[in-house]
Formats: C-alpha cells, sequence, structure tokens
C-alpha cells in the first residue's frame, strides 16, 4: 500500500539514478541527513534536491516534507527503502530524507534527475531563472540611486539640535 506522502512513482532505472546522483553528492558536495536536518535546509532556502524514502513509519515523520519542497520550489523524488537511502549516502543504517545542499561533482547527474522526475529539459530549467535575475538587477539599482538623493535627511538633525 502506497503511504500518503508518496506523491508519485519513481521507476527503477530514475531511483537507481538518485542513488547514484547522491553517491556522488557525498563524494564531492554536502548532504543533510535525517527528517529534521533535511525540513532545516528546505526552509533555509539551501536543499537544491530531497530524497524522501517511501517506508517510512510512521508517516508523520515525513508527511510534511513534500508540501514543504513544493512551497519552496525544491525538487524532489523517491527511493523505495529507508535502507536505499542511507546506503546511497554512505551510512549503514537506515534514513529517513536526505537533501543534497551542495552537489559538487553530482550537479549534472542531479540535473538529469530532476528533469525526468519533472518532464523539463536539463536546460529549460535554468534559463529562466537567469532571465528573472537579468530583469531584476535593474530594478535594483534605482532604489539605489533614489536612495543617494535623498541623503539630504540627515543634514536636518544638525539644524535640529542647533536651537536645543
Amino acid at each position: 500500500m502506497a503511504k500518503s506522502y508518496v506523491k508519485f512513482e519513481v521507476s527503477k532505472e530514475v531511483a537507481g539514478k538518485i542513488s547514484e546522483t547522491l553517491r556522488l553528492a557525498k563524494q564531492s558536495g554536502t548532504i543533510r541527513k535525517g527528517a529534521n536536518e533535511v525540513t532545516k535546509s528546505v526552509e533555509r532556502g539551501l536543499a537544491n534536491f530531497v530524497v524522501i524514502a517511501e517506508d517510512v513509519d510512521p508517516e508523520e515523520v515525513v508527511m510534511h516534507i513534500p508540501t514543504l519542497c513544493e512551497q519552496k520550489k525544491v525538487p524532489f523524488g523517491y527511493l523505495p527503502t529507508k535502507l536505499d537511502l542511507g546506503k546511497a549516502i554512505g551510512i549503514n543504517v537506515p534514513c529517513a530524507a536526505a537533501a543534497i545542499e551542495k552537489p559538487g561533482e553530482s550537479e549534472h547527474a542531479m540535473k538529469d534527475v530532476i528533469a525526468k522526475l519533472t518532464g523539463k529539459s536539463p536546460g529549460a530549467s535554468a534559463e529562466p531563472k537567469q532571465q528573472a535575475t537579468a530583469a531584476a538587477k535593474p530594478a535594483a539599482q534605482k532604489p539605489k540611486k533614489e536612495g543617494a538623493a535623498a541623503a539630504p535627511k540627515p543634514q536636518a538633525k544638525p539644524a535640529a539640535t542647533t536651537p536645543a
């Protein structure tokens, strides 16, 4: 029986790629292990990819993570068992969830997995972010110029102290 927090099925091929991505990230990047660490990583905006085990019991331990990932726009996937997830991140005990914060050498593999999970090409997801950033820069510069023009306000303070 599928757990209520599992929002989609992951094929065995994609699950294998997720495991390989986690192994590479463990060797050259930064990974957070466990439901609490993953939750903090997503909330702080540090997580780039989250993996959740499908056999967590009780479900309440990880039930909030997919919803949180959707809210923060962090891609996530599943591995069939906690033991599979634990082995993929290099520990000998089961693990309910893991988050890749710094992908290291696994960056390309991670983008490929995300593309397979979302159905988008790896390059397509990066381009809109760059365009949005470029559009935001001129808007951020305009208030700075207006803020520089508002510099005469500090001159009013010395005038207020002179009559006293």
